[in-house]
């Protein structure tokens, strides 16, 4: 089950970071690499954090301490039947995406490309995308209103205690 809701939000993560349009970073070359003459690019600047990451918590981590958070069976089933639905529903879109990427994919190769064909295909891949992202905030939100407030100052507390200072939210 943890397998599952890792998946579920390390996937919704990576399309987060392809939809904000994160590049990868380029290898350093060496000097005496070809083209080592030419200045190098600058460095890319650190990917911006997730703005609501604070404000939420992970399934995973939620149910990972629901004996320390003293979840009421209620709480568990109700987080468990959520997740279910949500990775179901998760995974149809993740192969929609994948089909419509491929469309994409296929309308941006010639080397003459429709632009009209290829913006359509892409609000379609977007439209997807968009969904994910709405089922990944709405289960977020889902299972935090199932949370006492006790239970949410104490998952804000476990995560600090596992964060490294330079990496915390600031404080409001």
């Amino acid at each position: 089950m943890k397998l599952t809701i890792t998946i579920v939000f390390a996937a919704a993560f990576l399309i987060a970071t392809i939809v904000t349009g994160q590049q990868p970073s380029q290898a350093p070359q060496s000097p005496n690499a070809p083209g080592a003459d030419v200045a190098p690019n600058p460095p890319h600047p650190p990917p911006n954090p997730d703005p609501l990451a604070h404000l939420m918590f992970p399934p995973d981590m939620i149910l990972g301490h629901a004996r320390e958070l003293n979840l009421t069976d209620e709480q568990k089933a109700f987080m468990r039947a959520e997740v279910q639905k949500a990775t179901s529903t998760f995974q149809e879109l993740q192969w929609k995406l994948q089909d419509q990427a491929e469309l994409l994919h296929e309308t941006m190769k010639s080397t003459s490309v429709n632009e009209q064909q290829a913006l359509a295909q892409l609000d379609k891949v977007l439209d997807i995308e968009r969904e994910i992202k709405h089922l990944h905030i709405g289960l977020a939100v889902r299972l935090k209103n199932r949370l006492t407030p006790e239970q949410q100052e104490q998952l804000h507390k476990m995560r600090m205690d596992h964060q490294p200072a330079d990496m915390r939210p600031p404080i409001e």
